[in-house]
């Protein structure tokens, strides 16, 4: 009855929430798949290759970008991130929904190859909300605080690119508002085939 799978785009300036709003989905919803992206920056002290990010080297990526194997790719404060072009379309061929976690310039990329998709910008409250989260964070230096703070403000500037926007003001609120997306974009009449058939099944 379903058609095939649906594509979550999620990106927001770093420290805006995301990566947490995006597990607590996959945690509520096992028709949900996260797609592991590939990076050159080096893991945070609580990621796990594999898991959160697939650590490479600047080598090998520039390698997978020759041989065509990212759907999109980016540099991003200094590092470069990509996603896999198998992963996504074979995935969505068999009809698995997929959540993507990935910057403003990756996001731009995939929407321009891509008929489909479904796009969610999630913002902090302000860049003071921003910073103090950065902080908070205790994983980079004050200069790469600093970066990620300029490039924030670049990226706010995207949002319209998106279907929709949140503003994570709290983690509970926030997810309400992804779950709702998630919900909504399910029910949709351009994605049920032939529901007059089930209606004229008889019991």
């Amino acid at each position: 009855m379903f058609k095939k799978g649906k594509l979550f785009v999620v990106s927001a300036p770093s420290g805006a929430g995301k990566t947490t709003l995006c597990n607590k989905l996959l945690q509520a919803y096992d028709d949900l798949i996260y797609s592991v992206s590939y990076t050159t920056r080096p893991p945070r002290f609580d990621e796990i290759d594999g898991k959160d990010y697939f650590f490479i080297t600047v080598g090998k990526f520039k390698e997978m970008v020759d041989n065509d194997e990212f759907i999109e790719w980016a540099e991003v404060h200094g590092n470069y991130y990509g996603t896999s072009r198998t992963f996504i379309e074979e995935n969505l061929k068999k009809g698995k929904n997929i959540i993507l976690d990935i910057d403003p310039q990756g996001a731009r990329q995939l929407k321009s190859k891509l008929n489909m998709g479904i796009y969610i910008f999630i913002i902090a409250p302000s860049i003071k909300d921003l910073r103090d989260r950065l902080y908070n964070r205790r994983t980079e230096s004050e200069e790469k605080i600093n970066i990620r703070l300029m490039n924030a403000k670049k990226e706010v500037a995207y949002y319209k690119d998106y279907d929709y926007i949140i503003v994570n003001r709290d983690i509970v609120s926030s997810y309400k508002e992804l779950e709702s997306i998630y919900i909504a974009e399910h029910l949709k009449t351009t994605d049920i085939e032939r529901i007059e058939d089930i209606f004229n099944m008889e019991d």
